[in-house]
C-alpha cells in the first residue's frame, strides 16, 4: 500500500482527499527536522514538499521514492538531476498559484506607485493629506515589460492592461503571434525595452541561462526613475546591484517578494531602503491559493500511483515517458 509523507501539512481538505484513497496510508510531518525526515522517509513512496531542500542526501533516506509533489510552481531547492537519475517523478502546481501571485505583483506595483506604505505611516503619525515629498503616479498610461509570459506573467500583463498600461512581453520561448494575438507586443530587443518601460516585473524560472539576469547592465539599461516588481525568484536579481541602483535613484522603487537567500534570517541591506515594499515570498499565501496548490499536490500523487499523470504537471517528463 502506498505511503505518503507530507512534510508539513497541507489543506484540510487535500489531506482528507488522501486519506480517503483505499490504496493510500498518509503520514503527516508537523516539523521537519533531520529526526523526522530520517523517521518517515525510509516508508515513503510519495513525498509533499513545501520548502524543505530535497537534495540526495534526502533522497538517500527514502529508497521507495516514485513522486516528489511540490507545493508551488518554483524547484530550485529540488535536486532535479537526481530525482531523474533514480527515476522518480517530480510535479509541480503549475495552475494553482497563478491568480494569487498575480494579484501580489499587481499590488506590490500599486503599493509602491501610491505610496502607501509611506502614507501609511504619515497618517498613524497624524500628518494629514498629500505630501510633495511623497510623489506617487497613475498607472494608466505607463509602459509595463512583463518578463516571462507564462501562467503568471500572462495575468498580469492582462491586469495592467485593465489599468490602462501599454504591456511589452519579453518570452524568447513563446511565439511573437502568440503575445501579439494575446494583444500585448512582443519585444526582441531587450536593452530598447527596459529603456522605454517605466515597470518592469519579473515571472520567469530562475535556472542556469538567467541566473542573476538582473545585473548592473541590466539595471543600467533600464529607463531613470522606473520601477522593478519580483515575485519569482529571488536569485533572478543580483541585490547589491538593485541596492546601488536604488540608492543612486537611477530606480525609483522596487517591490519583492523573493530574495537571494531564503528565508531571510539575517539582516541585508534592502531592508534599509525606504523606496522598496517587501513581502515574505507569500505571494501564492492566500487562502484559496493554499488550498488550490494543496489539492493539486494530492491529486498528482494519486494520478502517480493510477498510473494517470497529466505530463502538463511534471517537471522531469522523461521519468514519466520511461515509466509508461
Amino acid at each position: 500500500m502506498p505511503h505518503v509523507v507530507c512534510l508539513r501539512p497541507l489543506h484540510p481538505e487535500a489531506l482528507e482527499r488522501l486519506r480517503a484513497h483505499p490504496g493510500i496510508t498518509l503520514e503527516v510531518l508537523e516539523e521537519v527536522t533531520p529526526a523526522t525526515l530520517a523517521a518517515a522517509l525510509p516508508r515513503a513512496e510519495a513525498i509533499t514538499v513545501r520548502a524543505t531542500r530535497i537534495d540526495r542526501a534526502v533522497l538517500d533516506m527514502a529508497p521507495n521514492l516514485r513522486i516528489v509533489a511540490r507545493h508551488g510552481v518554483g524547484y530550485d531547492a529540488v535536486d532535479v538531476e537526481a530525482l531523474t537519475g533514480r527515476g522518480i517523478v517530480l510535479t509541480v502546481t503549475p495552475d494553482a498559484n497563478a491568480v494569487s501571485v498575480a494579484e501580489h505583483a499587481m499590488m506590490l506595483l500599486l503599493s509602491v506607485a501610491r505610496r502607501v506604505k509611506d502614507y501609511d505611516a504619515n497618517l498613524r503619525a497624524l500628518t494629514w493629506g498629500a505630501q510633495p515629498d511623497l510623489p506617487c503616479f497613475d498607472l494608466a498610461g505607463r509602459t509595463l515589460l512583463v518578463v516571462g509570459f507564462g501562467r503568471i506573467g500572462g495575468r498580469v500583463a492582462r491586469l495592467a492592461q485593465a489599468f490602462g498600461m501599454r504591456v511589452l512581453v519579453r518570452d524568447p520561448f513563446v511565439p511573437q503571434n502568440t503575445i501579439k494575438g494575446a494583444g500585448f507586443a512582443p519585444v526582441r530587443d531587450l536593452p530598447a525595452a527596459l529603456a522605454e518601460a517605466d515597470v518592469v516585473t519579473l515571472h520567469c524560472p530562475s535556472n542556469e541561462q538567467n541566473r542573476g539576469m538582473v545585473g548592473p547592465e541590466f539595471l543600467a539599461a533600464m529607463k531613470r526613475g522606473a520601477v522593478l516588481v519580483n515575485t519569482a525568484r529571488g536569485t533572478l536579481v543580483q541585490e547589491e546591484a538593485l541596492v546601488s541602483a536604488l540608492r543612486s535613484g537611477h530606480l525609483a522603487a522596487a517591490g519583492l517578494d523573493v530574495f537571494w537567500e531564503e528565508p531571510v534570517e539575517r539582516h541585508i541591506p534592502l531592508l534599509d531602503l525606504p523606496n522598496v515594499v517587501l513581502t515574505p515570498h507569500s505571494a501564492a499565501a492566500t487562502e484559496e491559493g493554499m488550498r488550490r496548490m494543496s489539492l493539486s499536490c494530492a491529486d498528482s500523487v494519486i494520478a502517480c500511483f493510477e498510473g494517470r499523470l497529466d505530463p502538463e504537471v511534471v517537471i522531469n517528463q522523461e521519468v514519466l515517458r520511461g515509466n509508461r
